[in-house]
Protein backbone atom coordinates (compact mmCIF):
# COMPACT_ATOMS: atom_id res chain seq x y z
CA UNK A 1 0.00 0.00 0.00
CA UNK A 2 1.36 3.43 -0.93
CA UNK A 3 1.88 6.00 1.81
CA UNK A 4 -0.92 8.28 0.60
CA UNK A 5 -3.49 5.47 0.61
CA UNK A 6 -2.24 4.29 3.99
CA UNK A 7 -2.55 7.81 5.40
CA UNK A 8 -6.14 8.07 4.12
CA UNK A 9 -7.10 4.83 5.87
CA UNK A 10 -5.33 5.89 9.07
CA UNK A 11 -7.12 9.24 9.04
CA UNK A 12 -10.47 7.50 8.63
CA UNK A 13 -9.77 5.35 11.71
CA UNK A 14 -8.58 8.35 13.72
CA UNK A 15 -11.62 10.41 12.72
CA UNK A 16 -13.91 7.64 13.96
CA UNK A 17 -12.06 7.30 17.26
CA UNK A 18 -11.36 10.99 17.94
CA UNK A 19 -13.70 13.21 15.89
CA UNK A 20 -12.95 16.33 17.95
CA UNK A 21 -9.75 15.78 19.97
CA UNK A 22 -9.23 18.39 22.70
CA UNK A 23 -5.90 20.06 23.35
CA UNK A 24 -4.49 18.02 26.28
CA UNK A 25 -2.80 20.98 27.99
CA UNK A 26 -5.09 23.28 29.98
CA UNK A 27 -4.76 26.90 28.89
CA UNK A 28 -6.74 30.07 28.34
CA UNK A 29 -4.88 31.95 25.61
CA UNK A 30 -1.70 31.83 23.49
CA UNK A 31 0.54 32.83 26.40
CA UNK A 32 -0.71 30.19 28.83
CA UNK A 33 -0.55 27.58 26.04
CA UNK A 34 3.03 28.59 25.25
CA UNK A 35 4.04 28.21 28.91
CA UNK A 36 2.21 24.89 29.25
CA UNK A 37 3.91 23.43 26.15
CA UNK A 38 7.31 24.64 27.39
CA UNK A 39 6.66 22.91 30.72
CA UNK A 40 5.64 19.66 29.01
CA UNK A 41 9.20 18.79 27.92
CA UNK A 42 10.12 15.54 29.71
CA UNK A 43 6.95 15.89 31.78
CA UNK A 44 3.50 14.39 31.26
CA UNK A 45 0.61 16.60 30.23
CA UNK A 46 -1.22 15.46 33.36
CA UNK A 47 1.61 16.76 35.54
CA UNK A 48 1.68 20.07 33.68
CA UNK A 49 -2.07 20.46 34.21
CA UNK A 50 -1.53 19.94 37.93
CA UNK A 51 1.07 22.70 38.28
CA UNK A 52 -0.14 25.41 35.91
CA UNK A 53 -3.16 26.51 38.01
CA UNK A 54 -0.83 27.67 40.81
CA UNK A 55 1.58 29.27 38.35
CA UNK A 56 -1.15 31.07 36.42
CA UNK A 57 -2.77 32.21 39.66
CA UNK A 58 0.45 34.15 40.29
CA UNK A 59 0.89 35.30 36.70
CA UNK A 60 -1.08 34.50 33.57
CA UNK A 61 0.28 37.16 31.23
CA UNK A 62 3.81 38.25 30.23
CA UNK A 63 4.09 41.42 32.35
CA UNK A 64 3.09 39.62 35.54
CA UNK A 65 5.27 36.59 34.75
CA UNK A 66 8.30 38.79 34.07
CA UNK A 67 7.78 40.44 37.44
CA UNK A 68 8.07 37.13 39.30
CA UNK A 69 11.41 35.87 40.55
CA UNK A 70 12.81 32.58 39.28
CA UNK A 71 12.31 31.21 42.80
CA UNK A 72 8.61 32.08 42.71
CA UNK A 73 8.16 30.38 39.35
CA UNK A 74 10.14 27.36 40.53
CA UNK A 75 7.95 27.04 43.62
CA UNK A 76 4.94 26.46 41.39
CA UNK A 77 6.55 24.11 38.85
CA UNK A 78 9.06 22.22 41.01
CA UNK A 79 7.39 18.83 40.43
CA UNK A 80 7.93 19.13 36.66
CA UNK A 81 11.01 17.61 35.10
CA UNK A 82 13.91 20.03 34.60
CA UNK A 83 12.07 22.62 36.71
CA UNK A 84 15.06 24.86 37.62
CA UNK A 85 15.99 25.39 33.98
CA UNK A 86 12.37 25.87 32.96
CA UNK A 87 11.84 28.54 35.63
CA UNK A 88 14.78 30.52 34.23
CA UNK A 89 13.55 30.21 30.66
CA UNK A 90 9.97 31.15 31.55
CA UNK A 91 11.10 34.37 33.24
CA UNK A 92 13.42 35.28 30.35
CA UNK A 93 10.74 34.42 27.80
CA UNK A 94 8.18 36.62 29.54
CA UNK A 95 10.62 39.53 29.71
CA UNK A 96 11.40 39.22 26.00
CA UNK A 97 7.69 39.25 25.19
CA UNK A 98 7.33 42.45 27.21
CA UNK A 99 10.44 44.14 25.82
CA UNK A 100 10.28 43.08 22.18
CA UNK A 101 6.70 42.03 21.39
CA UNK A 102 4.50 44.43 23.33
CA UNK A 103 3.53 41.76 25.83
CA UNK A 104 2.02 39.54 23.13
CA UNK A 105 2.93 36.08 21.85
CA UNK A 106 4.20 36.53 18.27
CA UNK A 107 2.29 34.83 15.45
CA UNK A 108 5.48 33.92 13.66
CA UNK A 109 7.54 30.74 13.64
CA UNK A 110 10.93 32.45 13.59
CA UNK A 111 10.05 34.84 16.41
CA UNK A 112 8.65 32.02 18.52
CA UNK A 113 11.68 29.81 17.99
CA UNK A 114 13.98 32.61 19.15
CA UNK A 115 12.30 32.61 22.56
CA UNK A 116 14.09 30.76 25.41
CA UNK A 117 12.98 27.15 25.68
CA UNK A 118 10.89 27.25 22.50
CA UNK A 119 11.89 24.80 19.80
CA UNK A 120 10.20 24.02 16.52
CA UNK A 121 7.73 21.56 18.06
CA UNK A 122 6.60 24.03 20.71
CA UNK A 123 6.29 26.79 18.12
CA UNK A 124 4.28 24.46 15.89
CA UNK A 125 1.83 23.66 18.71
CA UNK A 126 1.28 27.35 19.44
CA UNK A 127 0.90 28.28 15.77
CA UNK A 128 -1.57 25.42 15.16
CA UNK A 129 -3.59 25.40 18.36
CA UNK A 130 -3.50 29.05 19.42
CA UNK A 131 -3.46 30.79 16.05
CA UNK A 132 -5.01 28.25 13.69
CA UNK A 133 -2.03 28.31 11.33
CA UNK A 134 -1.06 25.20 9.33
CA UNK A 135 1.49 23.24 11.35
CA UNK A 136 2.16 19.59 12.17
CA UNK A 137 3.93 19.38 15.54
CA UNK A 138 5.96 16.17 15.77
CA UNK A 139 7.03 14.97 19.20
CA UNK A 140 8.82 11.72 19.99
CA UNK A 141 5.50 9.81 20.18
CA UNK A 142 4.29 10.92 16.75
CA UNK A 143 7.77 10.29 15.36
CA UNK A 144 7.62 6.74 16.73
CA UNK A 145 4.15 5.96 15.37
CA UNK A 146 4.90 7.40 11.93
CA UNK A 147 7.88 5.08 11.71
CA UNK A 148 5.92 2.11 13.04
CA UNK A 149 3.15 2.70 10.50
CA UNK A 150 5.52 3.17 7.58
CA UNK A 151 4.59 6.81 6.97
CA UNK A 152 8.20 7.87 7.48
CA UNK A 153 11.53 6.12 7.88
CA UNK A 154 12.39 7.35 11.36
CA UNK A 155 15.63 9.05 10.31
CA UNK A 156 14.79 12.32 12.09
CA UNK A 157 11.91 14.26 13.57
CA UNK A 158 12.40 16.86 10.85
CA UNK A 159 12.00 14.29 8.07
CA UNK A 160 8.97 12.78 9.80
CA UNK A 161 7.33 16.20 9.83
CA UNK A 162 7.96 16.63 6.10
CA UNK A 163 6.68 13.13 5.33
CA UNK A 164 3.48 13.57 7.37
CA UNK A 165 2.78 16.94 5.80
CA UNK A 166 3.11 15.30 2.40
CA UNK A 167 0.50 12.58 3.03
CA UNK A 168 -2.11 14.40 5.14
CA UNK A 169 -4.11 17.39 3.79
CA UNK A 170 -2.90 20.70 5.22
CA UNK A 171 -6.36 21.45 6.63
CA UNK A 172 -6.11 18.33 8.85
CA UNK A 173 -2.59 18.75 10.24
CA UNK A 174 -3.41 20.19 13.66
CA UNK A 175 -6.25 17.69 14.18
CA UNK A 176 -4.29 14.63 13.03
CA UNK A 177 -1.43 15.70 15.31
CA UNK A 178 -3.75 15.48 18.32
CA UNK A 179 -5.46 12.31 17.10
CA UNK A 180 -2.15 10.47 16.81
CA UNK A 181 -1.18 11.55 20.33
CA UNK A 182 -4.41 10.19 21.78
CA UNK A 183 -4.20 7.01 19.71
CA UNK A 184 -0.65 6.40 20.88
CA UNK A 185 -1.66 6.74 24.51
CA UNK A 186 -4.70 4.48 24.22
CA UNK A 187 -3.73 1.86 21.64
CA UNK A 188 -0.10 2.13 20.61
CA UNK A 189 2.39 2.40 23.51
CA UNK A 190 6.14 2.38 23.00
CA UNK A 191 6.86 -0.82 24.95
CA UNK A 192 5.17 -4.17 25.29
CA UNK A 193 2.94 -3.42 22.32
CA UNK A 194 1.38 -6.32 20.45
CA UNK A 195 1.12 -4.92 16.93
CA UNK A 196 -1.16 -7.74 15.84
CA UNK A 197 -3.91 -6.40 18.14
CA UNK A 198 -3.53 -2.73 17.25
CA UNK A 199 -6.27 -1.19 15.03
CA UNK A 200 -3.61 0.43 12.84
CA UNK A 201 -0.34 -1.42 13.36
CA UNK A 202 -1.78 -4.82 12.49
CA UNK A 203 -2.22 -3.78 8.85
CA UNK A 204 -0.03 -0.67 8.46
CA UNK A 205 3.22 -2.04 9.89
CA UNK A 206 5.40 -4.24 7.70
CA UNK A 207 5.70 -7.96 8.44
CA UNK A 208 9.34 -7.31 9.31
CA UNK A 209 8.40 -4.62 11.82
CA UNK A 210 5.70 -6.80 13.38
CA UNK A 211 8.20 -9.66 13.74
CA UNK A 212 10.83 -7.38 15.30
CA UNK A 213 8.45 -5.96 17.90
CA UNK A 214 6.82 -9.34 18.57
CA UNK A 215 10.27 -10.69 19.48
CA UNK A 216 10.44 -8.16 22.33
CA UNK A 217 7.17 -9.31 23.93
CA UNK A 218 6.98 -11.66 26.96
CA UNK A 219 6.88 -15.32 25.95
CA UNK A 220 3.11 -15.86 26.27
CA UNK A 221 2.22 -12.70 24.36
CA UNK A 222 4.93 -13.42 21.80
CA UNK A 223 3.51 -16.86 21.03
CA UNK A 224 -0.03 -15.53 20.58
CA UNK A 225 1.11 -12.60 18.46
CA UNK A 226 3.18 -14.87 16.23
CA UNK A 227 0.19 -17.12 15.63
CA UNK A 228 -2.03 -14.14 14.74
CA UNK A 229 0.63 -12.76 12.41
CA UNK A 230 0.86 -16.06 10.55
CA UNK A 231 -2.91 -16.18 10.14
CA UNK A 232 -2.89 -12.54 9.11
Amino acid sequence: MKRAAKADRIRSILDDLYPAPPIPLDHRDPFTLLIAVLLSAQTTDARVNLVTPALFAMADEPHAMAALTEAQILSAIKTCGLAPGKSKRIKRLAQILVDEHGGEVPRDFDALERLPGVGHKTASVVMAQAFGQPAFPVDTHIHRLADRWGLSDGRSVEKTERDLKAVFPESTWSTVHLQIIYFGREYCPARGHDLTLCPICRWAATKKRIAEETAKLPAAKRSAATARSRRG
